[in-house]
């Protein structure tokens, strides 16, 4: 950890928001910079200003970074998000801060009412969260992060302490969550899966009769610009699916129950399902610390990695497609999804050579990798999840091309990353052709990534990095 460059683990006395104008310094402080501003004592808030709670997948990738500034401030993260988690095991994909205005961000806690119609879930009582989830990268981050420090790790019971709650998270997903039958997790609403406004939810969404305009107020388009962010039907759409699954207390339902509603989204998706997997090897790896074999879990994460590419691949795709439930088909759009299982180690290798040979050809070989397309339909590179690039998918592919031994590419994704990173203020998107920055500036994942990536390079690239 570089000593000069640490971030205190005490609370930032105030918000600092990211100055695109505060050029001092090198891309490392810069980014540093930016999750000190962002952190609000116990975690980091996305952006100040869009996103001012705990998102869950954001405090993942968070984690990852900041285990190179602090060890302590990173594994304080992922605790602070584990103590929301509910008692059947799932971690909200937000969790609210008080002292926050309701109409700072909605949908708020009291659309949610997580603390009422979660308690039959086990919702907690003491903090308010929504109550669907986010993509499971969670026992990864743990994994790293303890890899960074493993004396304070250990001297804190870090392992010990968030491996049971990583545990019943993934028992949540494999169990509760398997709608389809077949083993791989569903998600239940396009906010869960991530990457909220692609084209790939267009049909199952088409199924669902919007919420009325005048039931919702959204304040995003605050401070975002109206053509960077999903239409208002279909944000109707998302507030329709998210107060039905309130409604019915957010139980749970298989695909073929008519109780769960003839127009509910249940989607298998590569992504959320590589995450899962990817973290499955990662919880082997933690029981193995904690003294057990973790032999079940890399088995688990083995069989999983088979049923994900027996249901989802699609070679004539060359890449992986989500499955529509409710349709009962694959879902024909080739989001950025379905190349993140390259992340696997345990993919046949005519499957990932497939996947490295579309993420360079003209579906997807961009500077930056785009988030859907580029060849679609739908495609647009300033539209949220609909073409520009996303930092968390490419650090996800730049690590998923060293996995499978295309260090050159990699090489280049991360010093296109990096770069488009910083000369964009750490943006939250960017138009995947030129870089300009799209959505939030400052915003942590980005940083965060960026300081994660800028690690391994100045360390001799791969050698350096904790692969994990």
């Amino acid at each position: 950890m570089d000593r000069t460059t640490h971030v205190t683990d005490r609370p930032a006395r105030s918000a600092v928001a990211y100055d695109p104008g505060a050029r001092a310094g090198t891309p490392h402080l810069r980014a540093a910079r930016v999750l000190a501003g962002n952190w609000t004592g116990t975690s980091t808030v996305p952006s100040r200003a869009l996103y001012p709670h705990q998102w869950s997948w954001d405090s993942g990738f968070v984690a990852i970074g900041l285990r190179h500034l602090s060890p302590l401030r990173a594994q304080t993260e992922l605790e602070t998000l584990l103590a929301a988690q509910w008692g059947d095991g799932r971690i909200p994909h937000i969790v609210f801060n008080p002292s926050v205005p309701l109409d700072a961000y909605f949908p708020s806690p009291d659309f949610w009412r997580s603390s009422t119609a979660g308690r039959a879930a086990g919702a907690p009582r003491t903090v308010q969260t929504s109550g669907i989830v986010q993509p499971p990268v969670h026992a990864l981050a743990a994994w790293l992060v303890h890899r960074a420090d493993p004396g304070l790790s250990r001297a804190r019971g870090f392992l010990a302490r968030v491996y049971p709650r990583l545990a019943a998270w993934h028992r949540y997903l494999l169990h509760r969550r398997d709608l389809g039958g077949a083993g791989l997790a569903s998600v239940i609403h396009p906010w869960e899966q991530g990457m909220d406004n692609s084209p790939c939810w267009d049909a199952p969404l088409a199924r669902v009769t919007p919420a009325p305009a005048r039931t919702f107020r959204r304040a995003d388009l605050a401070h975002g610009a109206p053509e960077d962010r999903p239409t208002d039907l279909d944000y109707g759409r998302y507030v329709r699916l998210a107060a039905d699954y309130r409604d019915r207390c957010y139980r749970d339902a298989p695909a073929g129950d008519a109780g769960a509603g003839a127009d509910a989204f249940a989607v298998e998706d590569p992504a959320f399902n590589a995450l899962l997997i990817a973290s499955e090897h990662a919880l082997a790896r933690i029981a193995r610390e904690l003294g057990a074999t973790g032999t079940a879990r890399r088995a688990r994460a083995e069989r999983l990695t088979g049923v994900l590419v027996e249901r989802l691949w699609q070679p004539e795709a060359g890449m992986f497609l989500c499955r529509d439930l409710r349709g009962g088909g694959p879902v024909p759009e080739r989001g950025v999804c379905g190349l993140v299982p390259l992340l696997l180690p345990g993919l046949p290798r005519d499957v990932a050579d497939a996947l490295v040979r579309t993420l360079a050809g003209p579906h997807f070989g961009a500077r930056l990798v785009p988030s859907y397309d580029l060849l679609g339909e739908a495609f647009d590179p300033h539209r949220y999840w609909r073409g520009p690039a996303w930092f968390n998918t490419g650090w996800l592919l730049e690590r998923g091309l060293r996995t499978h031994g295309a260090s050159a590419r990699a090489d280049a994704l991360r010093d296109a990353m990096i770069e488009a990173a910083d000369a964009s203020g750490f943006a939250e998107y960017v138009d995947p052709h030129t870089g300009e920055a799209r959505g939030a500036t400052g915003f942590s994942w980005t940083a965060a990534l960026t300081l994660d990536l800028l690690q391994a390079k100045d360390v001799n690239g791969a050698k350096g990095r904790d692969r994990g």
